[in-house]
Protein backbone atom coordinates (compact mmCIF):
# COMPACT_ATOMS: atom_id res chain seq x y z
CA UNK A 1 0.00 0.00 0.00
CA UNK A 2 1.36 3.41 -0.97
CA UNK A 3 1.94 5.98 1.72
CA UNK A 4 1.78 9.72 1.18
CA UNK A 5 2.68 12.69 3.30
CA UNK A 6 0.36 15.67 2.99
CA UNK A 7 1.72 18.96 4.25
CA UNK A 8 -0.83 21.75 4.26
CA UNK A 9 -0.99 25.34 5.40
CA UNK A 10 -3.41 28.20 5.26
CA UNK A 11 -3.15 31.84 6.09
CA UNK A 12 -5.01 35.11 6.10
CA UNK A 13 -3.65 38.62 6.01
CA UNK A 14 -5.82 39.92 8.78
CA UNK A 15 -8.07 37.52 10.64
CA UNK A 16 -10.39 37.43 8.83
CA UNK A 17 -8.75 38.85 5.76
CA UNK A 18 -7.57 37.92 2.28
CA UNK A 19 -6.79 34.21 2.64
CA UNK A 20 -5.26 31.30 0.81
CA UNK A 21 -3.92 27.82 1.29
CA UNK A 22 -1.18 25.57 0.02
CA UNK A 23 -0.80 21.80 0.09
CA UNK A 24 1.91 19.38 -0.98
CA UNK A 25 1.63 15.62 -1.46
CA UNK A 26 4.86 13.67 -1.36
CA UNK A 27 5.85 10.03 -1.43
CA UNK A 28 6.58 8.96 2.14
CA UNK A 29 9.38 6.62 1.07
CA UNK A 30 11.29 8.92 -1.28
CA UNK A 31 10.21 12.44 -0.31
CA UNK A 32 9.43 13.16 -3.97
CA UNK A 33 6.81 15.87 -4.47
CA UNK A 34 3.89 14.30 -6.34
CA UNK A 35 1.32 17.11 -6.30
CA UNK A 36 0.92 20.73 -5.24
CA UNK A 37 -2.25 22.73 -4.74
CA UNK A 38 -2.84 26.35 -3.76
CA UNK A 39 -5.76 28.73 -3.98
CA UNK A 40 -6.76 32.23 -3.00
CA UNK A 41 -10.11 31.84 -1.20
CA UNK A 42 -11.14 35.46 -0.64
CA UNK A 43 -11.81 36.79 2.84
CA UNK A 44 -11.65 34.05 5.48
CA UNK A 45 -10.13 33.31 8.86
CA UNK A 46 -6.74 31.69 9.21
CA UNK A 47 -8.33 28.52 10.60
CA UNK A 48 -10.77 28.18 7.71
CA UNK A 49 -7.82 28.58 5.31
CA UNK A 50 -5.93 25.85 7.22
CA UNK A 51 -8.88 23.47 6.81
CA UNK A 52 -9.20 24.32 3.11
CA UNK A 53 -5.50 23.46 2.70
CA UNK A 54 -6.03 20.15 4.48
CA UNK A 55 -8.97 19.32 2.21
CA UNK A 56 -7.00 20.17 -0.93
CA UNK A 57 -4.06 18.02 0.18
CA UNK A 58 -6.23 15.03 1.05
CA UNK A 59 -8.12 15.29 -2.24
CA UNK A 60 -4.88 15.51 -4.23
CA UNK A 61 -3.59 12.39 -2.43
CA UNK A 62 -6.86 10.56 -3.17
CA UNK A 63 -6.53 11.41 -6.87
CA UNK A 64 -3.07 9.83 -6.86
CA UNK A 65 -4.17 6.66 -5.04
CA UNK A 66 -7.53 6.27 -3.27
CA UNK A 67 -6.20 3.23 -1.38
CA UNK A 68 -3.14 4.93 0.11
CA UNK A 69 -2.30 5.62 3.72
CA UNK A 70 -1.77 9.32 4.49
CA UNK A 71 0.29 11.13 7.10
CA UNK A 72 -0.89 14.72 7.42
CA UNK A 73 1.69 17.13 8.81
CA UNK A 74 0.55 20.66 9.64
CA UNK A 75 1.70 23.55 11.79
CA UNK A 76 -1.90 24.22 12.86
CA UNK A 77 -2.23 22.66 16.30
CA UNK A 78 -5.96 23.40 16.15
CA UNK A 79 -6.57 21.40 12.96
CA UNK A 80 -4.31 18.52 14.03
CA UNK A 81 -5.98 18.19 17.45
CA UNK A 82 -9.51 18.55 16.06
CA UNK A 83 -8.99 16.07 13.23
CA UNK A 84 -7.35 13.64 15.66
CA UNK A 85 -10.51 13.82 17.79
CA UNK A 86 -8.80 15.29 20.84
CA UNK A 87 -10.40 18.75 20.60
CA UNK A 88 -14.01 19.64 19.81
CA UNK A 89 -14.84 21.67 16.73
CA UNK A 90 -16.97 24.57 17.91
CA UNK A 91 -16.66 27.11 15.09
CA UNK A 92 -19.60 26.78 12.65
CA UNK A 93 -17.49 27.53 9.55
CA UNK A 94 -14.99 24.77 10.40
CA UNK A 95 -17.45 21.96 11.17
CA UNK A 96 -18.43 21.21 7.55
CA UNK A 97 -14.79 21.48 6.41
CA UNK A 98 -13.68 19.01 9.08
CA UNK A 99 -16.56 16.68 8.19
CA UNK A 100 -15.54 16.77 4.51
CA UNK A 101 -11.88 16.11 5.38
CA UNK A 102 -12.88 13.11 7.49
CA UNK A 103 -14.57 11.46 4.51
CA UNK A 104 -11.82 11.78 1.86
CA UNK A 105 -10.05 8.66 3.20
CA UNK A 106 -11.23 6.13 5.77
CA UNK A 107 -10.20 7.52 9.19
CA UNK A 108 -8.03 4.49 9.96
CA UNK A 109 -5.77 5.33 7.00
CA UNK A 110 -5.02 8.95 8.02
CA UNK A 111 -2.80 10.12 10.85
CA UNK A 112 -2.19 13.70 11.92
CA UNK A 113 1.05 15.18 13.19
CA UNK A 114 1.81 18.71 14.34
CA UNK A 115 5.06 20.12 12.99
CA UNK A 116 6.76 23.44 13.75
CA UNK A 117 6.16 26.19 11.23
CA UNK A 118 9.78 26.12 10.06
CA UNK A 119 9.26 22.51 8.90
CA UNK A 120 6.21 23.44 6.82
CA UNK A 121 7.90 25.90 4.45
CA UNK A 122 6.79 24.32 1.15
CA UNK A 123 3.05 24.47 1.95
CA UNK A 124 3.49 27.91 3.55
CA UNK A 125 5.19 29.22 0.41
CA UNK A 126 2.33 27.90 -1.75
CA UNK A 127 -0.28 29.56 0.51
CA UNK A 128 1.58 32.88 0.23
CA UNK A 129 1.88 32.52 -3.55
CA UNK A 130 -1.89 31.97 -3.71
CA UNK A 131 -2.59 35.04 -1.55
CA UNK A 132 -0.19 37.13 -3.68
CA UNK A 133 -1.89 35.93 -6.88
CA UNK A 134 -5.31 36.76 -5.40
CA UNK A 135 -4.12 40.28 -4.54
CA UNK A 136 -3.19 40.70 -8.22
CA UNK A 137 -6.61 39.40 -9.28
CA UNK A 138 -5.07 36.20 -10.67
CA UNK A 139 -5.35 32.51 -9.91
CA UNK A 140 -2.38 30.57 -8.56
CA UNK A 141 -0.75 28.27 -11.07
CA UNK A 142 2.01 25.68 -10.62
CA UNK A 143 4.20 27.73 -13.00
CA UNK A 144 4.48 30.32 -10.21
CA UNK A 145 5.87 27.72 -7.87
CA UNK A 146 9.63 27.55 -7.66
CA UNK A 147 9.91 24.49 -5.43
CA UNK A 148 13.03 23.31 -7.21
CA UNK A 149 14.74 26.66 -6.52
CA UNK A 150 13.53 27.48 -3.02
CA UNK A 151 12.86 24.20 -1.27
CA UNK A 152 15.34 21.35 -0.95
CA UNK A 153 13.86 17.87 -1.53
CA UNK A 154 12.14 16.48 1.51
CA UNK A 155 14.02 13.75 3.31
CA UNK A 156 12.32 10.34 3.47
CA UNK A 157 10.36 9.92 6.67
CA UNK A 158 10.63 7.11 9.16
CA UNK A 159 7.52 4.92 9.25
CA UNK A 160 4.76 6.16 11.53
CA UNK A 161 4.36 4.14 14.72
CA UNK A 162 1.51 1.66 14.60
CA UNK A 163 -1.40 2.18 16.92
Amino acid sequence: MREFVVEADGGSRGNPGPAGYGAVVSDAATGETLAEAAEYIGVATNNVAEYRGLLAGLRAARELDPDARVRVRMDSKLVVEQMSGRWKIKHPAMKPLAAQAATVFPPDRVTYEWIPRERNTHADRLANEAMDAGRRGESWSPAESRADLDTPPAAPLAPAPEG
